[in-house]
């Protein structure tokens, strides 16, 4: 029974971090920490994009390889995705164009409840730590408000996107597809994926074998660096990421509004009032009030209810993680 329901949890975990990836702007490495799985998947990528399973195999078969893979985990979890994605893509894609603020109000304060219950992870608070969270707080702020470049289909670039993509992507607080767009890649890899899935030609396949090649790059190096980190600066690490979350509320603010998107030919056009554009790549912040008289109603009420169940649930998971539940 109690494997069952560790099974289960593990599943619904992986379902939280799959519907966490279809919402631009939050990492299914922030849900990874927050559910307390983190390193313990960073361990697990570590393994199977290394040569420790391939040497477990030859030795000892089989079943000793899926175990030195933590199989197990891995698959229960990716089920978990895989669900939360399809979940995602039709319930927070429906969220997301009916209640955006009180959306993004909620993951508002998820985040914000999720700084905190990392920050109290560090064990001891140096000036070490301090600038670690200062240098992470900084670098995931001038993420958020960074302009997009212009993008190329040169494949040293189509690499090198792949490797920092999927490397954001397990950061907790950096999503990999804001990532993509901030170095133009977003326009270039997206359709290229979608063309090569659906009429297989040479060229996008071209393009999008580099793209993931990349990625597997990045996932073996970025995996194994954190895995370092967390080993050796162990608080250091913890800081730092703390740091990451913070400076990515930035982002995901409630009351925002665009001022530059990308037409359905990719061109990159500032936006006026009325006008409809095939994705929103900038915005910018403003208070409630503000919103209010330029934008529409800012629901506030609903939005600050909606804040404090974010906040709620991390310190509930926190709570029932202590009980042993």
């Amino acid at each position: 029974m109690k494997n069952w329901t560790a099974t289960i949890g593990l599943a619904l975990k992986g379902m939280a971090m799959g519907m966490a990836e279809v919402i631009p702007g939050v990492s299914g490495g922030t849900i990874a920490f927050i559910t307390g799985i983190y390193e313990r998947l960073l361990e697990t990528i570590k393994h199977i994009l290394g040569p420790e399973v391939w040497r477990t195999l030859g030795r000892e078969g089989l079943a000793g390889a899926w175990s030195k893979a933590n199989g197990a985990f891995l698959l229960t979890l990716l089920g978990g995705m895989v669900f939360g994605i399809v979940v995602g893509v039709f319930g927070i894609t429906h969220l997301l164009e009916n209640y955006p603020i009180q959306l993004w109000a909620f993951f508002f304060g998820l985040i914000i409840a999720s700084a905190i219950y990392i920050g109290r992870q560090v064990g001891v608070w140096k000036a070490t730590e301090v600038v670690g969270l200062v240098v992470g707080t900084l670098v995931a702020y001038i993420i958020t408000i960074a302009s997009p470049s212009e993008g190329s289909t040169h494949l040293g670039l189509v690499f090198v996107s792949g490797m920092i993509a999927i490397s954001a992507l397990i950061l907790p607080g950096i999503s990999g597809s804001f990532i993509l767009l901030l170095m133009g890649m977003y326009t270039i890899i997206i359709p290229t994926i979608k063309d090569a899935l659906k009429t297989l030609a040479p060229e996008s396949l071209v393009v999008l074998g580099v793209f993931g090649a990349g990625c597997l790059l990045g996932l073996a190096t970025f995996s194994r660096v954190l895995s370092w980190t967390f080993k050796h600066y162990h608080n250091l690490t913890l800081a730092v990421l703390t740091g990451f979350m913070l400076g990515s509320l930035n982002k995901i603010w409630p009351w925002r509004k665009a001022v530059l998107g990308l037409t359905e030919e990719g061109e990159m056009v500032e936006l006026q009032p009325g006008m409809m554009v095939d994705k929103v790549i900038k915005e910018v912040n403003l208070m409630p009030g503000q919103y209010a008289s330029e934008v529409g109603p800012s629901f506030l009420a609903g939005a600050l209810l909606c804040m404090v169940a974010g906040l709620a649930i991390v310190f509930a998971l926190d709570r029932l993680d202590k009980r042993g539940l």
